[in-house]
């Protein structure tokens, strides 16, 4: 299953080309990763840190396809290719009117207490296998 979300471009994250400034996806991806957990898998991010719990991305990759300008309605899709026994493999993209990028990354599930990662918990895990799709 996909998990989607839609945003309009705003002034924020553009820049004085009134196109989206490529860093500000980096803050729009984490948003749709913060959704992703609070929306699909009912775990809001300031509930896991009062349990000591951060959902860290410990690696991203980003292949940018066209720009995305001030007002654009820009889509966002979610997928989980991988879940392993304390990480995860997030795919998302998006795109307008035409793809605009691409992100493949890894999420870790750590312990902020051991300092360390630590496997999932099973209904975390459950929420994540509901997303699994098999990359083409």
């Amino acid at each position: 299953m996909t998990f989607r979300q839609t945003r309009i471009v705003e002034f924020q994250h553009c820049d004085a080309a009134g196109i989206v400034f490529y860093p500000r996806y980096f803050e729009m991806v984490s948003s749709v990763i913060e959704r992703f957990f609070t929306d699909a898998l009912d775990h809001e991010f300031a509930a896991l840190l009062t349990q000591r719990i951060a959902v860290p991305m410990a690696r991203i990759e980003v292949d940018f396809h066209a720009p995305s300008r001030l007002g654009d309605r820009i889509d966002f899709a979610l997928t989980i290719p991988r879940i392993g026994t304390s990480s995860a493999d997030v795919l998302i993209t998006c795109t307008g009117t035409e793809p605009r990028f691409s992100a493949r990354g890894t999420l870790v599930h750590y312990d902020l207490q051991q300092g360390r990662s630590a496997p999932w918990p099973d209904d975390m895990r459950a929420g994540l296998a509901h997303h699994l799709t098999e990359l083409a």
